[in-house]
């Protein structure tokens, strides 16, 4: 049953979208805070530059600042989540109430993103930054359980591509990596595309490859099929972080037919994972509404692509509002959302086997429970029918 072919009425509502075991590839620890933990941990930390004080405020403000549609100021708003994530507690908490959000939505897998090098204002170094996360994720996997819900986190190390620290962070995956219990599963770069390529880190890819590491990149975002090429064949991705702008190179002719160029095509063929952000996408101007997005595009050409939030608090967003928007904007059902976790979650930077058993024990059972509760609910109509007629 796909958006192609799914009768009238198959589309899950919010509730089926919530429930269904999703898988996060692409959400920024900083970018996802809740505004009253920002409040808390200004006031507990003494951070005095919050525009707001007030949590409500404070999480309108952070939306309406992310909206420009420019992605230097979409960055700026992180100036304030960053400056109350300075100490060990803030850590702790931030990323275990990232993973009980996660989960409460229904996500099942995440890999969520942190700059360790933005988080020594306060005098912590870079192992303690790591080994505070780890502990937060590992006490909000504790908490979900608590609370019914499943959910695994595993943490990618990213390095500032302006800044001169990739090898020494890549280094640092390195050793974090393989903790009993979850650790540090990856590595990539972020920040501004335009002025600074991944060619210029091309000393910490090259050790990662030495030393068999995973690693995504940010490309393809804000700066077009260059960075995804660089990205790609100098640089050597497992994944593209964003690579929306890879439509760049698909030409959609009057006819429907469609035309794809070298670098698209051995994106597609290569099966190179695409973390696509929608609504982000639309905050930085990568994309003009959620009808028009590439995502929809790109899934109809069996692309990798995959689904993300990249940041929740700045998009006001989750990985269920996503689903949403993409159900609206282009007809998607159950068997789609399977498809797009799938992907994810085949896309994974744990051990093949753990992948596995996630999609046949946790993803596909998930989905199969969702669409027979719709079964179900088609035959009790069709005999209520039958009963009025008789």
């Amino acid at each position: 049953m796909t958006s192609q072919t799914a009768p009238k009425g198959t589309t899950p509502n919010s509730d089926q979208i919530r429930r269904a075991p999703k898988v996060l590839l692409h959400d920024h620890l900083d970018g996802g805070l809740r505004p009253g933990t920002i409040v808390d941990l200004a006031r507990e930390t003494g951070y005095s530059d919050l525009p707001e004080t007030d949590p409500d405020k404070l999480g309108v403000w952070f939306r309406e600042a992310a909206d420009s549609g420019s992605l230097e100021r979409y960055l700026e708003t992180f100036s304030h989540t960053v400056g109350v994530m300075q100490t060990r507690d803030a850590l702790v908490r931030v990323a275990a109430e990232c993973a009980e959000d996660l989960a409460e939505d229904g996500v099942v897998y995440a890999e969520v993103r942190y700059a360790p090098e933005q988080h020594l204002e306060g005098g912590l170094s870079l192992e303690e930054v790591v080994e505070a996360v780890n502990a937060g994720f590992r006490e909000g996997e504790r908490r979900a359980r608590e609370s019914g819900h499943r959910i695994r986190v595993g943490a990618l190390l990213t390095a500032m591509r302006h800044a001169a620290r990739a090898l020494e962070i890549a280094e640092l995956a390195n050793r974090y990596r393989d903790l009993a219990g979850g650790g540090v599963v990856g590595f990539d770069i972020a920040g501004a595309e335009a002025g600074f390529p991944p060619t210029r880190h091309l000393d910490a890819f090259e050790y990662l490859k030495r030393e068999n590491n995973h690693f995504t990149i940010h490309a393809g975002e804000a700066f077009g099929l260059p960075s995804i090429w660089q990205a790609l064949q100098w640089c050597g991705a497992d994944r593209l972080g964003h690579g929306v702008r890879i439509i760049d190179d698909i030409q959609v002719h009057e006819d429907g037919s469609v035309k794809l160029g070298r670098l698209a095509s051995y994106v597609r063929d290569k099966r190179i994972p695409l973390e696509l952000c929608p609504s982000s996408n639309l905050q930085t101007g990568a994309a003009a509404s959620y009808a028009e997005h590439p995502i929809g595009l790109l899934r109809r050409l069996h692309f990798r692509a995959t689904v993300n939030t990249d940041n929740r608090l700045m998009s006001g967003t989750s990985m269920s509002r996503e689903f949403e928007h993409l159900v609206e904007a282009f007809g998607y059902t159950l068997d789609d959302m399977q498809w797009f976790s799938v992907n994810a979650m085949k896309s994974a930077f744990i051990p093949f086997d753990e992948r596995l058993a996630m999609i046949n024990d946790v993803i596909k059972p998930g989905y199969a429970e969702l669409k027979s509760e719709w079964l179900f609910q088609q035959t009790a109509s069709t005999s209520g029918s039958v009963g009025k007629e008789g």
